[in-house]
């Protein structure tokens, strides 16, 4: 997986730092959320066909891809891997859905995340941390942030909710409202 050198620039190098580049590095690997607990994430985040879902590390495209679908928004994925990018594009113009959805392939540290009105995160908690400075300076009012099994550091979610897969293996989703 490709790390991300920019988040490395202001860090001393050292033990703490290993950890960090390790922990992203994971975070970088793909780990799709089930497809239930997507679902589940997105009613959460009552979604409608007014919104402008962004999933950060979008993997194979599944939660832009069900929110265009069951929930008629737009869709924005923001995924690194080349190759999930090629497979998740493949996806979306099988389904007709290129009018929905787009997909950028790029650093989500650095992604504008101002259009978005719902983010979706299935990152590690050290990566959601790294993450929430530019939610909180990039995100309107009003906006919804739903976490998958790890909450974003320093924010206080407004609903925390256990859901089951379609294995029946237990998730917890966070879900967090920019006042």
């Amino acid at each position: 997986m490709m790390p991300f050198p920019s988040l490395f620039r202001r860090h001393s190098r050292g033990s703490a730092f290993d950890a960090q580049r390790a922990a992203l590095r994971t975070a970088a690997e793909f780990y799709p959320a089930p497809l239930a607990v997507a679902r589940e994430m997105l009613e959460l985040a009552e979604v409608s066909a007014d919104d402008t879902v962004y999933d950060l590390g979008s993997g194979d495209g599944r939660i832009p891809i069900l929110a265009a679908q069951e929930f008629g928004c737009r869709a924005v994925g923001i995924e690194l891997d080349p190759k999930l990018c090629k497979y998740t594009l493949a996806r979306i113009a099988e389904y007709g859905l290129q009018e929905r959805i787009s997909l950028r392939q790029e650093n989500f540290f650095e992604a504008d995340l101002r259009p978005a009105t719902v983010i979706t995160l299935y990152l590690l908690g050290a990566v959601n941390g790294q993450l929430q400075p530019r939610m909180a300076s990039h995100l309107r009012s009003g906006a919804r942030v739903v976490a998958l099994e790890f909450p974003v550091p320093g924010w206080r979610p407004e609903r925390v909710v256990p859901v089951r897969s379609e294995n029946d293996v237990g998730y917890t989703l966070y879900l967090y409202r920019r006042r």
